[in-house]
């Protein structure tokens, strides 16, 4: 079983937890620009943005607790450029103070709320918010999710493509044509996912017809677009 609910702490981010039936299961995690703290097995894991779906096995009777962070946010958490985790799964304590992750896990095991103990971590991590990043990290998400050509993004942030560029390895892990295309593709299945046809989802998120929405699905999450509503 899966769900899912905002975060009461950390601005924008999510929380979910899955427990796993009897049987194992595979999961294909479809990009989405974000990356998670995940609690597993008594490890603490982080997930890196991904470029493309990403198949995981679980064992029967499995069990997790994520954090996933708004596009651009997770960076400030771990203390590394989204570029380095990107395509990865790694171990929480590469990236913080082994002891601090070793305290971490403990109080996870020990805590009859989990999740806000996770909460509370990513949000000491993080520090006090800084507005100005902030404003420009939404900035950059609402305008390559809308389908604004990059140059036109750069200009009305002050940039130079390669600025931009650069920024948006370090926030998000691509460059921002990979970025807008995975955020396209993210709002396209959640549209699908709603019941809209797929021609209405290909019209509406930008894609120039059904065809190309389908070629950018296979590409990104490795199969049809019906056969992943399915799954």
């Amino acid at each position: 079983m899966y769900r899912e609910w905002k975060s009461r702490l950390v601005p924008g981010a999510v929380i979910w937890s899955k427990t796993v039936g009897a049987g194992a299961t595979s999961d294909r995690i479809l990009p989405d620009g974000c990356l998670d703290i995940i609690w597993a097995a008594g490890a603490l894991l982080v997930a890196g943005p991904d470029t493309r779906a990403h198949l995981a096995e679980s064992a029967p009777g499995a069990t997790y607790l994520g954090l996933r962070f708004a596009p651009g946010t997770g960076p400030a958490v771990l203390g590394v450029p989204a570029s380095e985790v990107r395509d990865v799964r790694v171990e929480l304590e590469a990236l913080w103070r082994p002891s601090a992750v070793l305290r971490l896990g403990a109080r996870l095991a020990e805590a009859a709320d989990p999740a806000r103990v996770l909460e509370t971590a990513a949000l000491s991590a993080m520090g006090a918010p800084d507005p100005g990043p902030a404003v420009v990290e939404g900035a950059i998400v609402a305008s390559l999710r809308a389908g604004r050509p990059v140059r036109l993004v750069a200009d009305r942030l002050g940039l130079s493509e390669r600025q931009l560029h650069r920024r948006c390895l370090a926030l998000f892990g691509y460059g921002p044509k990979t970025l807008g295309r995975v955020l396209r593709f993210d709002r396209a299945v959640a549209l699908a996912r709603h019941g809209v046809a797929f021609a209405e989802v290909a019209a509406t998120t930008g894609y120039a017809d059904q065809a190309h929405l389908s070629r950018e699905v296979r590409a990104l999450a490795g199969v049809p677009l019906g056969t992943l509503l399915r799954s």
